[in-house]
C-alpha cells in the first residue's frame, strides 16, 4: 500500500485557520501510515512512539479509526489495516467505496446527534448537497426553494461561502439574488459579506429560520485539500434549544468525514 499523504493543497481562503478536526485528521493519517507499514500488526505502544502522540490522544484516534473500519484490532491487541482503508486505497471503484463509507458516517451522525445530517460541496460555482441521512425521527428540510438559489439563507450555503475568498463570494452573489425567504433572511449583500468575514472557522454557522419557518440548521466546514465542503444538520424549531449542543457535536465528529476525503 502506498504511503498515505496528509491533505494536500490549502483552503480557498489562506487567511482562515484550519479547524481542530483538521489537525485530528493529520494525526489520524500519521497513525494509518504507521499501521500500513506493518502487515502483521503494530502495538499501541509502538504507534505512540512512531507518531509522537500521547497515549490518551492516540487511544481516542484509534477508537475513531476502529469505528470507521480504517483499522482492525487483533486478538493480541495489535492493529492492522481495516476493510475501509483497503477499499479506499485499492483504486478499484474507489468512488463507490468513498460514497458508501461517507453514507455510513452520516447515518451514524444522524443517530448520535439526533438530527438530519447533510454533506455538501461547492463546485462549479454552485452548492451541491451530495449525500444526506434522515429518518422519521430526524426529518430533512423541505426544499421549498432550490438550495442553489438560497445559499445566502442556509447554514450550508453560508458555511460554504465563508470558505471562499472575497472575489468568490462576490461572483456567487452576482449570479444569485439574495431574495427574502422569511422575515429573518439577510438580503443586504454588504451585511451578508460582513457576517461571512466575521464567521470564525471553528464556530458552526447557524440558520435560525432564515431559509424556512419552522426549521433551524447548523453547518461546519470540512477541510480536505482545496475542496470547499461542509457538514450540516437540521432540527425542527421546537428543538431549537438543542441546536448549539448538536452543532458542537457535529464539529467534533467531522474528523471521519475529512479523513475519508483525504485518503
Amino acid at each position: 500500500m502506498a504511503l498515505l499523504q496528509p491533505p494536500g493543497g490549502h483552503s480557498p481562503d489562506p487567511g482562515r485557520e484550519p479547524t481542530a478536526p483538521f489537525h485530528s485528521v493529520q494525526y489520524a493519517l500519521r497513525v494509518l501510515e504507521a499501521v500500513a507499514r506493518r502487515r502483521d500488526g503494530v502495538s499501541e505502544e509502538t504507534l505512540s512512539h512512531e507518531t509522537g502522540l500521547p497515549g490518551g490522544h492516540l487511544a481516542h484516534l484509534l477508537l475513531m479509526l476502529r469505528r470507521e473500519a480504517y483499522v482492525e484490532q487483533l486478538s493480541d491487541g495489535s492493529y492492522v489495516v481495516g476493510e475501509s482503508l483497503v477499499l479506499l486505497g485499492s483504486g478499484v471503484d474507489r468512488k463507490r467505496a468513498l460514497r458508501e463509507q461517507l453514507q455510513r458516517t452520516l447515518t451514524d451522525l444522524r443517530d448520535t446527534v439526533g438530527a438530519a445530517i447533510y454533506f455538501s460541496r461547492y463546485r462549479d460555482g454552485e452548492l451541491d448537497i451530495t449525500q444526506y441521512a434522515d429518518s422519521p425521527e430526524a426529518p430533512s428540510v423541505n426544499e421549498w426553494v432550490d438550495f442553489r438559489s438560497a445559499v445566502h439563507a442556509t447554514a450550508i450555503g453560508k458555511c460554504l461561502l465563508s470558505q471562499l475568498d472575497h472575489d468568490g463570494r462576490l461572483d456567487h452573489l452576482a449570479r444569485h439574488r439574495t431574495a427574502r425567504l422569511t422575515s429573518r433572511t439577510i438580503t443586504d449583500e454588504r451585511l451578508l459579506l460582513n457576517t461571512l468575514d466575521r464567521q470564525p472557522p471553528t464556530v458552526p454557522t447557524l440558520d435560525l429560520q432564515e431559509y424556512a419557518v419552522g426549521t433551524v440548521c447548523a453547518a461546519v466546514p470540512v477541510t480536505a485539500g482545496s475542496s470547499v465542503s461542509c457538514l450540516a444538520l437540521s432540527l425542527p424549531v421546537e428543538q431549537a434549544h438543542r441546536l448549539r449542543r448538536a452543532a458542537e457535536e457535529l464539529s467534533r465528529k467531522a474528523a471521519p468525514v475529512m479523513l475519508s476525503l483525504s485518503l
